[in-house]
């Protein structure tokens, strides 16, 4: 069964640090994974000086978060000015694209990205997934192959987008199995490729599952061979250490199940669109997550089906 690693690179510091650290972890054990990166100005900071966000405040309180993240990130946006993370960070963009992994986008910015796409416009929309793939592919001299939405979160104007930016996948949703999405009867020709496994941190700290057992969990999630596969996400924290022991032994027990992890476009390369179902989008609750995310619905027009 395949595994693909759908990595959200969130931040300049997760990018700077964080990522080259994951290589090395990658790397020692032989795996694939695709790097979604968010490409323009860091701004994380702005989140705190509104009071911090909802899905902050969901986990951890006002002194754990600036312990977590540390001043300087909480500060870019606000009085320091945000980096530009596709130009500042671009060496280690390449590195990893050279060290084998699949490179993808994440958002342009993704704490407005957050805030604004829920109700966004079609230009607004468009603005911030073309200065993406711009900027993409001024660093990689290349056009972009997927795109992995910010927390879950999009409209149809960003659906359209995924089609007509040539996509060959897009990872935007959470679900069960790859499909082809619907939305108020409107199809996409974009497959997706939707999260299927809770993320660490939606775990930990619940049902008795801390980081030292967190893996055994999701490896009994895994123990019967899927055969469209799994999707797990992760995202890059330079600050949790124990998350990085934890998704090392996770990673070393799916490989002793004798599953291959491997990247978003290698899932994408072992299906066939044509015979992909589809089905329609809708948003609902996550246990251990604040808000609505986008989630894979019913198959389309499975009640008239039924009905027939």
């Amino acid at each position: 069964m395949k595994i693909a690693l759908r990595i959200s690179v969130e931040s300049y510091r997760g990018t700077r640090e964080g990522v080259p650290r994951l290589l090395d972890l990658l790397n020692r054990l032989k795996v694939g994974a695709s790097f979604l990166f968010s490409l323009g100005p860091d701004h994380t900071g702005r989140s705190i000086a509104q009071g911090f966000s909802q899905a902050s405040m969901y986990r951890a309180n006002h002194q754990k978060i600036i312990a977590h993240y540390g001043a300087s990130t909480l500060l870019y946006g606000t009085v320091l000015p945000a980096p530009e993370i596709g130009r500042r960070c671009s060496k280690v963009m390449l590195d990893t694209q050279t060290a084998g992994f699949e490179t993808a986008i994440h958002c342009w910015n993704h704490r407005r990205w957050q805030h604004q796409i829920a109700n966004a416009s079609a230009s607004w929309t468009a603005s911030e997934m073309n200065r993406a793939y711009r900027r993409y592919s001024e660093i990689f001299g290349s056009d972009c192959r997927g795109h992995g939405a910010p927390s879950w979160q999009m409209n149809i104007h960003a659906l359209r987008l995924t089609q007509r930016l040539g996509y060959r996948w897009a990872s935007d949703c959470r679900g069960s199995h790859p499909f082809v999405p619907v939305w108020n009867g409107e199809l996409i020709h974009c497959p997706q490729l939707p999260t299927t496994l809770p993320t660490l941190e939606e775990l930990i700290g619940n049902d008795g599952i801390t980081n030292d057992n967190v893996h055994q969990h999701l490896m009994n999630l895994t123990a019967s061979a899927q055969p469209s596969g799994h999707v797990f996400a992760i995202r890059v924290d330079p600050h949790d250490l124990r998350n990085e022991a934890s998704l090392g032994n996770l990673l070393s027990g799916w490989l002793d199940q004798g599953h291959e992890v491997c990247s978003l476009n290698d899932l994408r390369d072992s299906m066939d669109f044509a015979t992909l179902p589809r089905h329609e989008l809708n948003f609902r609750k996550v246990p251990g997550r604040a808000g609505l995310l986008l989630c894979q619905g019913e198959e389309f027009l499975s009640t008239w089906k039924d009905a027939a």
